[in-house]
């Protein structure tokens, strides 16, 4: 996610042996939202859902809009990100039961014959491939170039995805290992509504959101709709646009509220009978190894086994907004988290659940030096960091970082040369040449120190 190393490994279901977790209490949780809303000025609104045997309870703080908003509540819309992928995968896992397509059917059955998937050693890409991050495919496709930067996905159409499709040719074979990938899961959807012969929100709403009552989820909203969403926030409290998917609809396109999720863990946890009972047991059927300690992906879901009790959840993330949702499926308890900023909730969300999980509290914001437009004009450019590209560009007197396909990160100055980010535990320092000619940056995160090369 953005700054951070990909989702997501553990122990095998046989192996684990699970204690029981202790949940965060109703005032603690009032006093971490105030911490990052009201205090460490962190976020603008944060609403926070939990379920258990006992009932739901609702959380909030903050407004849907910085200036001028209303006080949120349980039905206040926001974008859940790729929260979106376990939609996704449930809906293979419906049409799994209904005998419509197999775990083992290839993707490419699903497209048009002119398109060419990639394949290797004799393999194709199969839909349970995409569902559990393992098909092969980047994180990003390689020909994503984004007409709107601030609405990055809205003109990544069919015809683009099809292009890439055609012509990237796989780096590993299929099945080898996890590898997060935003692409794959959209090309899911997108495959899965072909097959069904309607759009991906149309399929949405007839197999999950209209057999689990979810009236406030949709893809696009309504007016009424509209008049509930929280306005989404960068990392520096700034307002920014909503992003709007395209082909790639499965992998970060929904909108919901905590109301309406509660209810989506409602049905995961069983707490009355759905029809969607046997394809969310599906997902969580599966699990395999990621490579991170501690942490497995299944179909959709990923799974913490870590102290001793297992947590089944999904983030995600688009330029305004995070979300959190997760359960513990043996304790029986829920907790949905939707934040209207580009602020990192997901220590939250595991500490709700079980207070073994650390959770950073906030100090009030660092003090912000102002710095000379001229100065941040020489840090503009492209930087190579690792393997992807980073983009620092400066507007007036705010400079911005952007990794290709992510929202872009607003940098506060302390000095001419260091900087800080609000959305993560980070900082940066720019470094010059001899001659005063800016040849890098420098980030420091969680104890590493990574150089950027300026292009």
């Amino acid at each position: 996610m953005f700054w951070k190393s990909g989702l997501l490994v553990g122990l095998t279901a046989a192996a684990l042996t699970l204690s029981a977790a202790t949940p965060a209490a109703d005032a603690e949780i009032k006093a971490l939202l105030a911490n990052r809303v009201d205090e460490g000025k962190r976020a603008v609104s944060i609403s926070v859902g939990t379920i258990s045997a006992n009932g739901r309870e609702y959380f909030g703080a903050g407004k849907t809009s910085k200036d001028r908003g209303r006080d949120v509540n349980a039905d206040t819309i926001y974008e859940i990100g790729s929260i979106s992928k376990v939609f996704t995968s449930l809906l293979l896992a419906d049409m799994i039961e209904r005998g419509e397509v197999t775990a083992d059917t290839p993707v490419a059955k699903l497209l048009p014959d002119s398109v060419k998937v990639p394949q290797r050693n004799g393999k194709q890409i199969t839909l349970l491939d995409l569902s559990m991050q393992v098909s092969g495919l980047p994180r990003m496709p390689t020909n994503f170039k984004p007409a709107d930067p601030e609405n990055p996905f809205a003109d990544y159409t069919a015809e683009k995805l099809y292009e890439f499709l055609s012509s990237y040719t796989l780096t590993r074979d299929i099945g080898e290992k996890y590898d997060y990938s935003n692409v794959g899961v959209g090309l899911l959807g997108f495959a899965l509504a072909r097959k069904a012969g309607m759009s991906y929100e149309d399929l949405l709403k007839k197999r999950i959101l209209v057999p689990l009552g979810m009236t406030s989820t949709s893809i696009a909203l309504s007016a009424e709709q509209k008049q509930r969403l929280a306005i989404g926030h960068d990392a520096g409290l700034t307002p920014v646009k909503n992003w709007d998917l395209d082909s790639l609809a499965g992998a970060g396109a929904i909108r919901s509220t905590v109301k309406d999720m509660l209810t989506f863990l409602e049905a995961n946890l069983e707490f009355k009978k759905t029809p969607l009972e046997a394809a969310m047991r599906r997902l969580r059927s599966l699990h395999r190894e990621t490579g991170v300690p501690d942490l497995e992906i299944m179909m959709g879901w990923h799974r913490f086994t870590k102290f001793g009790t297992e947590i089944v959840w999904h983030n995600g993330g688009t330029a305004g907004y995070r979300s959190f949702a997760g359960f513990d499926p043996k304790a029986k308890r829920g907790v949905v988290i939707l934040c209207s900023t580009s602020l990192d909730n997901d220590d939250l969300g595991r500490h709700i659940l079980d207070t073994q999980w650390p959770v950073k509290k906030y100090e009030a914001p660092k003090p912000v030096l102002a710095v000379d437009p001229k100065i941040l004009e020489t840090y503009a450019g492209e930087y190579q960091l690792g393997p992807v590209v980073t983009t620092v560009t400066a507007e007036g007197s705010h400079l911005f970082v952007r990794i290709t396909g992510q929202p872009k990160f607003e940098l506060f100055a302390t000095s001419d040369t260091e900087f800080f980010l609000k959305a993560v535990e980070a900082q940066v320092s720019f470094e010059k040449d001899s001659a005063g000619k800016v040849t890098n940056f420098v980030l420091h995160q969680n104890g590493g120190h990574q150089k950027a090369m300026k292009k």
